[in-house]
């Protein structure tokens, strides 16, 4: 009699919270992107009120990377060395962000977006650095 296969290793605690998170960013960036007049949050806050085209096209080219990113984050489908490289690398440039975020002229980026970045980056990085997931719980 065969051995049952074993079940694919689920996301980390780290996954699971970087993929909500990368969800609820590209749902704010979808929103941009739709002309939500939420500009002073975004991009600098040099455009309260919806975004020009320019950027609304930016934030939707956003909304996409931050949905691969949640993809990314929590799937076994991604093969682990892969998965690592795009998890460190976008936790490099999340990174990059909260320092961007800090420094911006915009209340609402340094008060809301600067944590949210600092967050992702600790989340990318640690859903990196777990190759398959945990193992499943029976």
């Amino acid at each position: 009699m065969p051995l049952p296969a074993p079940p694919p290793p689920r996301p980390g605690r780290s996954a699971v919270a970087a993929r909500a998170l990368c969800g609820g960013v590209a749902a704010f960036q979808v929103a941009l992107a739709a002309g939500a007049p939420w500009g002073a949050a975004a991009w600098g806050g040099a455009n309260p009120g919806a975004l020009p085209g320019g950027l609304r096209a930016a934030s939707a080219g956003s909304a996409v990377a931050y949905a691969l990113l949640a993809v990314t984050a929590g799937s076994a489908l991604v093969p682990p060395r892969a998965r690592r490289r795009v998890l460190t690398g976008a936790a490099c440039v999340t990174a990059l962000g909260t320092v961007m975020n800090l420094a911006s002229p915009s209340l609402p980026e340094r008060v809301l977006w600067t944590p949210v970045a600092a967050a992702l980056t600790v989340l990318l990085w640690r859903s990196g650095r777990v190759p398959g997931g945990r193992p499943a719980q029976p």
